[in-house]
C-alpha cells in the first residue's frame, strides 16, 4: 500500500507496525528501535537471521550521540561531512538499545539518512527507526516505492520517488584512532580517504554477516547471474536459455543468442550506474530470463560498490 500521507504512515509506526521508507540510499522496511516485537516482525518479515544487525537511522547528530557510550573524533570528522547521506558508523551502543538490533554485538550502526521526507518524519517521532532494506533476505534491493509494494503488499511504504544513491551505505568502524571501511557503498572509499586519511580496508566478497548486507550471497535476482569483463564470451557456454546482458556503458556487440541488452550508464557516470543498477535488475527480473550476464565495472570509486554487489548476487 503506498502513500504519500506522512500522518498514516507516523500513527502505523507509533502502533508498532512495520512500514516502508525511502531513503537516499534505498527503501528500507522500518519499524520503532525501542519496540522489540516490531524489531522480531523485521527480521521474521524479511526471513532475515537475527545474526545480522540493523542500522538505525537517527534524525541528527545529537540523536546519534544519544544512542552511544562513545564517539570517535574521526567519527565526529566524518559526520560533519557526510551527515545526512550514506555513511554509517560503527559506534559502541549504550543500554537504550537492544541486542537484538546489534545481534548481541556491543557496537551499534547508525546514520543520518539523506532524504527530505524521511528527515521530516524523524523529527515527528519521539524513536529512531530500524530500517534494513525493504525486500526480502537475499533478494534485489528496493529503490521505488513500488519495488516495496511488489514484495510486501500488505504494509504501508511511503512514496518518496526513486532513490538518488541507489546503492546501500557505506560502513564504517573504528579501532583506537583508524578507521575502518567494513563495507563499499554509495560514498567511496577515496572521498572517505579525503577526509581522515588513509583507512583499513577490510572489506571482501567473502565477508561474514556480522554487519549488514555481507552475506556471501545477497541482493540476487530470482533467475541465475554471471559478472564478467566479457559478457559475449560467456555465451559460448550456454544454450537454450533466455539471455539478457546488462553492459556498463553500451551495447558492445549484439548476439541473436541475446534477448535483452540494457545499459547502466550511458555516459559512463558511475554515480548513474549505481543509481540504476537495483532498478535495472528489477527490471530484467521481470522479463522471466533464465540468465543475467552483467559487465564488470572499472575498480574504481563506486565501480568498486557496484561490483561488490554483482558479485554477492552471483554467488550461488
Amino acid at each position: 500500500m503506498i502513500t504519500s500521507d506522512l500522518s498514516i504512515i507516523r500513527e502505523r509506526l507509533i502502533q508498532g507496525d512495520l512500514i516502508g521508507l525511502p531513503t537516499e540510499t534505498v527503501y528500507g522496511l522500518a519499524a520503532n528501535v525501542f519496540n522489540s516485537n516490531a524489531v522480531s516482525a523485521i527480521f521474521e518479515t524479511k526471513n532475515r537471521p537475527t545474526s545480522n544487525p540493523l542500522i538505525v537511522h537517527v534524525a541528527s547528530l545529537s540523536h546519534a550521540r544519544a544512542l552511544v557510550n562513545h564517539f570517535p573524533e574521526k567519527a565526529e570528522q566524518l559526520a560533519q561531512v557526510f551527515w545526512p547521506g550514506p555513511l554509517t558508523l560503527i559506534l559502541p551502543k549504550n543500554k537504550s538499545v537492544s541486542q537484538l538490533v546489534t545481534a548481541n554485538q556491543p557496537n551499534v550502526a547508525i546514520r543520518v539518512p539523506n532524504h527530505p521526507t524521511t528527515l521530516s518524519l524523524l523529527n515527528q517521532l519521539d524513536f529512531p527507526l530500524v530500517a534494513p532494506s525493504a525486500n526480502p533476505f537475499n533478494r534485489i534491493s528496493p529503490t521505488t516505492a513500488e519495488h516495496v509494494d511488489g514484495y510486501f503488499p500488505s504494509i504501508y511504504t511511503l512514496d518518496g520517488g526513486a532513490c538518488k544513491a541507489g546503492v546501500e551505505s557505506t560502513i564504517v568502524g573504528f579501532e583506537g584512532d583508524e578507521v575502518v571501511l567494513l563495507r563499499h557503498g554509495a560514498i567511496s572509499i577515496e572521498a572517505i580517504e579525503a577526509q581522515v586519511g588513509r583507512i583499513l580496508n577490510r572489506t571482501s566478497p567473502s565477508a561474514d554477516a556480522t554487519l549488514p548486507g555481507q552475506h556471501k550471497k545477497h541482493y540476487a535476482p530470482s533467475c541465475e547471474l554471471i559478472v564478467t569483463y566479457e559478457p559475449l564470451f560467456m555465451l559460448s557456454a550456454v544454450k537454450h536459455k533466455k539471455i539478457g546482458i546488462l553492459w556498463y556503458k553500451a551495447v558492445k556487440i549484439k548476439s541473436l543468442q541475446v534477448d535483452v541488452n540494457l545499459v547502466l550508464s550511458p555516459t559512463g557516470d558511475l554515480e548513474i550506474a549505481a543509481k540504476n543498477l537495483f532498478a535495472t535488475l528489477h527490471t530484467m527480473d521481470r522479463m522471466g530470463l533464465d540468465l543475467i550476464i552483467v559487465e564488470r565495472l572499472p575498480a574504481h570509486d563506486l565501480g568498486v560498490t557496484i561490483n561488490d554487489r554483482l558479485d554477492r548476487a552471483a554467488t550461488k
